[in-house]
């Protein structure tokens, strides 16, 4: 990482961010000066980045939504945000490509770091983000994903994790087992069917093929959702 705490951008830095955001050099050494004013120390703490969110909620608490955020690109896991992180973090958030924003999106369900998500991590984060949604407007959301546990499941049930389906696939499974099913043939089937775990290049593939997933996973105001439903209607 670069030298956050000089006055001005280091050379290195300046070229990396240059070649991985879509920001001009203009734009970032004028941000870096706002940065530091803001932050003489060069870092933004956890709590200077919720509030950051609070600013754009208040009406909502992003505070959850905030501090997974923060944690995802807090890629050195030192509970706090350097000016490199804080500008990657403002593009992907906000733009950026979509393989780059499909990796920090996995980054942000898969809570625990250990390179996979559950269900139960995809519910705390569509919690979170329901959290930022005021009250009145979650009425105006889809009748099939208006509570976290709604949206939770149709996006698990888009990666294929249907519990219902997975039970049917069990009973096939121990069926075919039993009629001296080959080893190997049970072994691929155990992984493909019982998975309760989605990879991260499972995760990628299912929301490149599938927009739904991806505006499932991320937040986007209600009236959008609504106008973005209709226009597929017709």
């Amino acid at each position: 990482m670069g030298n956050t705490k000089s006055s001005a951008l280091s050379k290195e830095l300046l070229e990396d961010l240059k070649s991985n955001t879509k920001y001009t050099e203009a734009e970032l050494c004028s941000w870096y000066q706002s940065f530091l004013k803001e932050c003489p120390s060069g870092k933004i703490s956890k709590e200077q980045f919720e509030g950051i969110y609070a600013s754009f909620f208040p009406k909502a608490d992003p505070t959850e939504y905030a501090r997974h955020v923060f944690r995802s690109f807090d890629t050195n896991s030192d509970g706090t945000l350097d000016f490199k992180e804080y500008i990657v973090a403002l593009h992907l958030t906000s733009g950026g490509k979509t393989l780059q924003k499909l990796e920090w999106a996995f980054a942000l369900y898969d809570v625990d770091g250990n390179g996979n998500i559950s269900s139960s991590e995809i519910l705390e984060i569509v919690r979170s983000i329901f959290n930022m949604i005021p009250v009145e407007d979650q009425k105006n959301l889809p009748e099939d994903e208006n509570t976290p546990e709604k949206r939770a499941e149709k996006i698990w049930e888009f990666f294929g994790k249907k519990e219902n389906g997975n039970k049917q696939f069990k009973t096939c499974f121990f069926k075919s087992f039993l009629n001296n099913t080959t080893y190997n043939h049970a072994a691929i089937l155990v992984r493909f069917f019982f998975s309760d775990k989605i990879s991260e290049g499972e995760f990628i593939q299912g929301v490149m093929n599938n927009k739904d997933i991806l505006r499932l996973i991320q937040y986007d105001e209600p009236q959008k959702i609504k106008d973005k439903l209709k226009e597929k209607k017709q």
